[in-house]
């Protein structure tokens, strides 16, 4: 396992090795290889067992404590989709992209799909096609470049991890 700073893409790869998830960690190594492509790097390949082979990139939100205003925090840079869009070209038919959204949550009292404990972390990971994330995103900010999904559609559009998997 590679040794990631980033608490969320640490889970991650947990999760995806405790099941027996075939993947390959886009390291700093590796990134190295695709430096003159001048693309943002993703995160993750997942070998999917049962469809199409996973170009992932993760994105960290914490969704803690007790707020009547919480909502689910979708976005993303243009710069995180239009990269990935190309990686997802690069790699060509067998895999999709998809924005892994990590959130980092408190322990729930029953867990569901998408929830996991990783060193005493509880994280929930939802996520949605690239494609999808594409066609229904929204401006955000136009200062700092980024985009983000409404929550109706990102409840609509959001699957659990197992789901991709």
């Amino acid at each position: 396992m590679a040794d990631r700073k980033i608490h969320y893409e640490s889970a991650f790869e947990a999760y995806l090795r405790e099941r027996g998830i075939p993947y390959v960690a886009v390291d700093e190594a590796r990134k190295a290889l695709f430096s003159s492509a001048r693309l943002k790097s993703f995160d993750f390949v997942v070998y999917s067992k049962s469809g199409r082979n996973l170009l992932v990139d993760i994105k960290g939100r914490q969704f803690r404590g007790s707020s009547a205003r919480r909502s689910f925090q979708t976005w993303a840079t243009e710069r995180d989709v239009e990269d990935l869009l190309q990686w997802q070209e690069v790699f060509g038919d067998g895999f999709t992209a998809v924005l892994m959204f990590m959130y980092w949550i408190d322990a729930p009292l029953t867990p569901e799909p998408g929830m996991f404990e990783h060193r005493g972390r509880w994280y929930l990971t939802l996520g949605v096609a690239l494609a999808e994330y594409r066609e229904h995103m929204r401006r955000r900010s136009v200062k700092w470049e980024t985009v983000a999904l409404p929550q109706a559609d990102f409840r609509s559009l959001a699957r659990p991890i197992d789901n991709w998997l």
